[in-house]
């Protein structure tokens, strides 16, 4: 999957000006991308369309529009985006009673590690978490985590033959897992090679 180039980014008044037809775009393309875990965990797996809307938000909100800070947003966003043999997912925490989510991210340490996906009868791939930086102490997890979750050739294979797609956390915590819609499955078989 291609990154995102400065010059592939809209300006900041063009931007403004689509914004409202991008961000419906982005939407409704999130659907197909987005996977929940029990009542408390959602992961979105992330792809150049909806990094290039996190970059170009970021840009907005911040007002950037100096070449080093435009570079500072593709730096941190690309990385984000799935290689052809990979994953890449933003894991948000969610539990809306304050005291409730702290006392839950103390007790979810490490569940970022416990995330997993599974093609058909492979075995299961493990995400690989946070590697840009650490989002945890020994105190407590983070509410978000991005993780990347690689494919075999087999697997690749089995998913591109239609194979389910089933993915969970199984933190001592949390667990929880789902098989995946067919139209989640299709989605994040086209990020994959082969």
């Amino acid at each position: 999957m291609a990154k995102i180039s400065r010059d592939s980014l809209m300006t900041l008044e063009v931007y403004a000006k689509s914004r409202n037809d991008f961000r419906a775009k982005v939407i409704a393309h999130k659907k197909n991308r987005t996977v929940t875990l029990g009542e408390h965990v959602t992961l979105v797996f992330e792809d150049e369309m909806t990094m290039r809307y996190q970059i170009q938000e970021m840009l907005r909100v911040e007002k950037i529009f100096e070449e080093a800070g435009i570079q500072d947003e593709l730096n941190a966003y690309n990385p984000l985006i799935p290689d052809g043999n990979n994953w890449k997912a933003t894991m948000l925490i969610e539990y809306p009673d304050v005291d409730e989510r702290r006392r839950m991210l103390e007790r979810l340490i490490g569940v970022e590690d416990h995330v997993w996906v599974q093609v058909g009868e492979c075995a299961r791939s493990y995400a690989i978490a946070d590697e840009d930086m650490e989002r945890e102490n020994a105190e407590k997890t983070s509410a978000v985590h991005f993780l990347r979750f690689d494919l075999t050739p087999e697997m690749a294979q089995h998913l591109h033959q239609g194979d389910t797609l089933k993915i969970g956390v199984d933190h001592p915590n949390y667990q929880a897992s789902v098989v995946a819609s067919s139209a989640v499955r299709l989605g994040l078989s086209a990020d994959i090679e082969g």
